[in-house]
């Protein structure tokens, strides 16, 4: 929570007919006061309890229990920036290292996922590095047991082979960062803002000839000196009390020894004796720029005022940069400003894409304008006030999630890892509410008045490959030892051997009681009442999506949903986005492959207004011609971005290779295509709009804090006199998908690349609503949809190849469509082709069946694992919609348990067997064919190549 706040959190996008009259411009909403601010505030409470090992382990216990799960979270106080000369990336090397499993326990996930946790994860960055996983209730021993087996007994299970697997893995995560456009502006920021030996200069993924180093002897010493109980907050919290906590954290960590204090880092904000320029030629459709300083601390008075000042200048809806450069002036056609928080010091940074044909010079003259404007004037009171009620309202948000990245846990450990109080957010969130302009004008002032850093990313290519970018450079580099070598462990083991604890039993799911009844005018409403928090979900779907468009319309159908925000008959798209953020609300919308949707994020105390206003956009879309001309232009420019994007150019060539051109399914994504979204007029989305947002297309899914005698009365207010047209509605026609005959490459070339992306798919024969397919959902499971996935696993952990890989079956109302997908590095493109049909064929072939392990993993992990899956209001809403587009009965994942139990092992196979193997597979690689050409010669498999024009058009 504390980070969403000092980070400058962006207003939430939540993925989403007559006109109705409208007699009089509906009111705005008031600012939120001071009074009503600190309301909000109150709502914002995470309890706590908190005590500490004599190893000085810190615990803090957070008691809820709403589900029966536990967040497990983890903090060491490591990062990056405790690296010494020559090691750049190691703490997030050693990261990697803490979960190839310690001396008692061979692999860390396929426990706990057996038991119903979520994947452990973890992550590292300039302050820290932390692991999460939350897990049943019953699990709670287990995980202990498993987190205190890594602090205390890792080092006799670290071999060199590990050591180079990792390595190995971390390398193909850099490059998958650098080979994405823009990927290389980290780097610059930092050599730019601060001086060579600043622990914040170098990236946390580090320099490749740093981490090709590393050796055995790095990793024992890292481990003694670091992962030490006394550097370490745990924080567990869910369905646990401390009571219940604290003999279970003794058993499992008090045997741990105290090791060293990590010493406090010396890394403040640096002010440029001159301003900084610099220019980068890379890859990229659309010239960017940004400003860049370093700024406060975490704990400088300064730091929450500057962040909303940001925040005001970028990151609101209705912020300075969007309202001047994106809406009025159109010198652009995305920006954003924010605060990215540490502890010793922020950067700050506002960044602009600027619009293609725009005068470079006049967009960063009026950008700088904004800039300083905002330091010299300050924002308005009505804008800090909008800013503060957005980011209470987010804040109100994470009081669902008790673990995991964005959890409670999270915020009570970095309270007290950066502050010494786990309830610092409490005091950064009264500070929120009481801010005013002045202080803001002058925190904003003092910060951005200082020189700074000017970086432009302009269009060509790429003259810096990124490979050693991010580390303390050249000119201070220490040449490190070779590494070691030797296949069996090299490091002496550190304690007794230990078991794994048994899994308490878990209890029977309860799924939230769905409430159903029908407005007046038809649509149908379904409600789940949830009070852990007082926000409501509602999500109004509409019978359409991009499938709706044909090869015709590429892009009509999104294009129109993404305008429905952008001004209606009674407001402009700024007066949309300052409503929205008075009402603390979040107004999404949008479409998928089969539904087009509006859906709201509301304070329940706002619930009506913020309905009125959510009627207003569905219903009342304005589509002017300068707003549509701007979205338009915008719309483009993200075509270019995609074309850009490795990632981006395989998934829109697949589908149409597919499904077919004609197919409802064959479409290059709801972006479009260049020359049907230059054609389409304002007619062409009014059009769009009456024909598929209509009453008749529509259903409401609702979650959260309210009645159904509440939300009737309130939803026929909003959307109860919207009657039909009179006309047929239109219907999506699922026509016989393309038959494609034998396994083929098709490459896209894209040169300097270190990486190739490979996507292949194939159609399944299943159509429409289907029952019992779930054995194949564990089939795919089994094969790729996870980390402990034989995909991923061969792929990433035995050969090293890759960040990861998976596969997927999608879950749609037509033709579903099975994917793999994967990023690798260049010069093991067509192993990893050979890797991914082998592993598919000894699947589906019978020649590796489904083993005990794997069995137990995705069925009783499965059963164990749903009170997960239903947290947040979002995840229920989901669910909900999930099963009214597949034709599911509303006790669906109340019954899933004993579904999953009647599912044997041969059931499992028997579903690879009919729908994953590797016949028929179209398998699209995008990488540089100076490097894959002759790699892929040798798969001998039918071969077409393309260009990334040729690409497109194929699809259009």
């Amino acid at each position: 929570m504390r980070r969403y706040l000092l980070s400058g959190i962006a207003a939430l996008a939540l993925a989403g007919c007559a006109t109705a009259p409208v007699d009089a411009p509906l009111a705005s909403a008031p600012a939120a006061s001071q009074s009503s601010l600190a309301s909000l505030v109150e709502k914002v409470d995470i309890p706590y309890e908190q005590f500490q090992l004599e190893n000085g382990l810190t615990v803090l216990v957070h008691t809820d229990r709403k589900a029966p799960i536990v967040g497990v979270t983890t903090y060491y106080r490591v990062g990056s920036k405790n690296e010494p000369r020559g090691r750049t990336g190691f703490a997030h090397l050693f990261e990697h290292l803490m979960f190839g499993g310690s001396e008692n326990v061979e692999n860390f996930d396929i426990p706990l996922e057996a038991a119903g946790s979520t994947s452990t994860n973890g992550s590292t960055w300039y302050d820290r590095t932390n692991y999460v996983e939350t897990v049943p209730t019953g699990a709670v021993d287990l995980a202990l047991m498993m987190e205190s087996d890594r602090m205390g007994y890792l080092l006799g299970a670290v071999t060199q082979e590990k050591l180079d697997k990792q390595r190995g893995v971390v390398k193909n995560e850099k490059n998958q960062g650098d080979n994405q456009p823009y990927g290389l502006v980290e780097y610059a920021i930092g050599e730019g803002l601060l001086p060579v030996g600043h622990p914040y200069r170098h990236s946390t993924i580090g320099s490749m000839a740093d981490l090709d180093a590393a050796s055995l002897a790095d990793v024992a010493k890292w481990f003694k000196d670091n992962y030490a109980p006394n550097n370490v907050v745990l924080v567990l919290s869910g369905d646990i009390d401390a009571t219940t906590a604290k003999p279970m954290v003794e058993r499992w960590f008090g045997d741990i020894p105290r090791g060293p204090e990590i010493s406090p880092v010396s890394a403040p904000p640096v002010t440029l004796a001159a301003p900084v320029t610099r220019e980068m030629v890379d890859q990229v459709p659309l010239v960017r720029v940004t400003r860049n300083w370093t700024g406060p601390s975490t704990n400088d008075p300064d730091a929450i005022p500057v962040a909303v000042g940001m925040y005001v200048l970028g990151g609101l809806a209705s912020s300075r940069l969007d309202n001047t450069l994106v809406r009025d002036e159109q010198l652009a056609v995305s920006v954003t400003a924010y605060s990215q928080q540490h502890e010793n010091l922020s950067f700050l940074q506002a960044q602009m894409d600027v619009k293609p044909g725009v005068d470079r010079a006049k967009a960063e003259a009026r950008l700088d304008e904004l800039i300083t404007q905002i330091m010299t004037e300050g924002p308005t009171e009505d804008e800090i006030r909008r800013a503060a009620t957005s980011i209470l309202s987010s804040n109100i948000d994470g009081l669902e999630r008790v673990g995991g990245f964005g959890g409670k846990g999270v915020t009570l450990a970095e309270g007290l890892l950066y502050s010494g109080d786990p309830a610092q957010y409490r005091k950064d969130l009264e500070r929120l509410a009481t801010l005013t302009p002045a202080e803001v004008q002058a925190a904003l002032s003092k910060w951005l008045s200082r020189p700074g850093m000017k970086l432009a990313v302009v269009p060509g290519e790429r003259t810096e490959k990124g490979a050693d970018m991010g580390g303390w450079g050249d000119e201070d580099k220490v040449a490190p030892p070779p590494p070691d070598k030797g296949d069996g462990p090299a490091l002496a083991r550190s304690g007794p051997e230990r078991s794994l604890p048994p899994v308490a039993p878990v209890g029977s799911l309860t799924f939230p009681t769905l409430e159903r009844t029908t407005l007046s005018n038809g649509i149908e409403v379904t409600l789940a009442r949830r009070t852990a928090v007082p926000k409501v979900a509602v999500s109004m779907e509409f019978d359409a999506g991009y499938a709706a468009d044909g090869k015709a319309g590429a892009g009509t159908q999104s294009l129109m949903m993404d305008l429905l925000e952008e001004g209606t008959t009674s407001r402009s798209a700024g007066e949309i986005a300052e409503a929205q953020e008075r009402l603390g609300a979040s107004i999404g919308t949008g479409s998928s492959l089969d539904t087009s949707s509006v859906t709201m994020n509301a304070l329940a105390s706002n619930l009506k207004p913020s309905l009125a206003l959510m009627a207003d956009i569905v219903r009342n879309p304005a589509f002017a011609d300068t707003e549509v001309q701007r979205v338009r232009d915008q719309r483009l420019s993200e075509i270019a971005q995609q074309l850009s994007s490795p990632g981006g150019l395989a998934s829109r060539t697949l589908r149409p290779l597919v499904f077919g051109e004609n197919h409802p399914y064959g479409t290059v994504g709801g972006l479009g295509t260049v020359d049907v979204v230059k054609a389409i007029t304002p007619a062409t989305l009014r059009t769009e709009h009456e024909e598929w947002i209509r009453p008749e297309k529509a259903r409401i899914t609702v979650v959260g804090y309210v009645t159904m005698a509440e939300l009737k009365p309130q939803l026929e207010a909003a959307f109860g006199d919207w009657s039909a047209n009179g006309t047929a509605a239109p219907q999506k026609v699922f026509t016989n998908s393309a038959r494609v005959e034998g396994t083929r490459l098709v490459v896209i070339d894209r040169p300097n690349s270190p990486q190739s992306v490979i996507y292949a798919g194939r159609v399944l024969p299943l159509n429409g609503p289907t029952q019992g397919l779930e054995s194949l959902d564990l089939a795919n499971e089994v094969l790729g949809n996870g980390f402990l996935s034989r995909i991923n696993m061969i792929i990433r952990e035995e050969k090293g190849w890759s960040y990861g890989a998976r596969s997927g079956v999608d879950q749609n109302a037509g033709p579903r469509l099975f994917t793999i997908s994967t990023a690798v590095q260049s010069d093991r493109t067509a192993d990893s082709i050979q890797l991914i049909l082998d592993t598919v064929g000894d699947f589906a072939n019978g020649k590796r069946a489904v083993d005990d392990v794997e069995f137990t993993r995705v069925t009783d992990g499965n059963i164990r694992g749903l009170p997960n899956r239903f947290e947040t209001n979002f995840q229920v809403l989901g669910a909900i919609t999930q099963n009214a587009r597949l034709g599911r009965p509303d006790d669906y994942y109340s019954k899933l348990p004993d579904t999953y139990r009647a599912i044997g092992k041969s059931a499992i196979d028997a579903a690879a067997k009919q729908y994953l193997g590797p016949d028929n597979l179209t398998i699209v690689v995008v990488g540089d064919r100076k490097l894959i050409d002759s790699q892929l010669a040798g798969l001998k498999l039918p071969t077409t190549y393309l260009d990334v024009d040729t690409s497109v058009s194929n699809a259009d």
